[in-house]
């Protein structure tokens, strides 16, 4: 078996089914399996699989293990020798797995490579290459700078902005598609579980470079990400704090405590000063504006709770 392809499911059937839809539609010339855990939604994916699909491995887990957990879970029932972990709210629009495929047996020291990835009106979703968090990179992490200075070192992101066709090396890339050998997975242990949801690709990312692998980024081809389709039904600030817990744990772990707390600290300032300046906008009588002030105030509100301990990063049902 040369690929099998882990799929986490928490009430996203709809999604899953387009998802396994356009990747047999698409499917790569290589042997290939899917395994699909669902993680406690009983969301009749189980069903719906069992009906329109019957060749892939369904998981279902009696507790919400997120994504972590449920990946790692997914890789112990696998059989091949990378391991695809895709999203549910992705979608193929051409054969992308046999090019990944290719580049991450030829690419020198290759540990882990995606793909592009494309928002639904299928503009480029700058997410899908990262840089590791950093104090400074965090505290200046705002669209208005992304968008204006994109191939700034800070970010991350630069090969998303190159005219090359050839895959270059990355910091990260993001776990909505993320193409693995199994014995680097091996090697690295997996995902770390102490991630709920967020930051666990950031890190294992981190470990492959740590253990001598590379991480790459091939621009030849793309799938679409719909994105948040796990996340919608949550409360509007569970997702960035969630986020920020994400960061919090990674700094911990692999730039040691005092790093971890200046984060804190210093997420603190950045949504005081953020605060400062979204409140002026709630007095502008333009509903786009105001409608835009106050989800501004309720995401920076959460953030400050977060960085002054008052409010858990912690998923309820972790």
């Amino acid at each position: 078996m040369v690929l099998s392809t882990i799929i986490v499911n928490w009430n996203s059937k709809d999604y899953l089914r387009a998802c396994l839809t356009s990747l047999f539609r698409h499917r790569p010339q290589a042997d290939f399996e899917v395994i699909v855990v669902d993680g406690a939604s009983f969301d009749g994916c189980g069903e719906m699989l069992k009906h329109e699909f019957p060749s892939v491995v369904f998981v279902q887990s009696e507790k919400n293990l997120g994504f972590a957990r449920a990946s790692n879970l997914g890789a112990r029932h696998a059989q091949g020798s990378n391991l695809l972990f895709l999203n549910p709210d992705t979608e193929f629009l051409e054969d992308s797995i046999d090019p990944l495929l290719r580049h991450l047996a030829k690419l020198p020291e290759a540990g882990a490579a995606n793909c592009r990835l494309l928002n639904s009106d299928r503009s480029l979703q700058t997410s899908c290459v990262q840089s590791y968090p950093t104090v400074v990179n965090q505290v200046l992490d705002a669209e208005f700078l992304r968008r204006r200075l994109p191939r700034l070192r800070l970010w991350g992101i630069a090969a998303l902005y190159s005219d090359a066709i050839e895959p270059c090396e990355v910091e990260a890339i993001s776990g909505a598609c993320l193409l693995i050998k199994a014995k680097a997975f091996e090697t690295v242990g997996g995902f770390s579980e102490d991630y709920f949801m967020y930051g666990e690709d950031l890190d294992l990312c981190f470990k492959l470079k740590r253990a001598g692998f590379r991480v790459y980024h091939v621009p030849e081809t793309s799938i679409v990400h719909h994105g948040g389709g796990s996340t919608q039904a949550s409360d509007g600030s569970l997702p960035n704090v969630m986020m920020l817990e994400s960061v919090f744990r990674f700094m911990r772990s692999n730039r040691g405590a005092l790093s971890a707390s200046l984060y804190r600290a210093a997420m603190a300032a950045s949504s005081l000063v953020r605060l400062s300046l979204i409140l002026p906008l709630l007095a502008i009588p333009k509903n786009r504006v105001i409608q835009h002030g106050e989800n501004s105030l309720r995401k920076w509100r959460a953030i400050l709770r977060w960085s002054c301990g008052l409010e858990s990063g912690r998923h309820p049902s972790s």
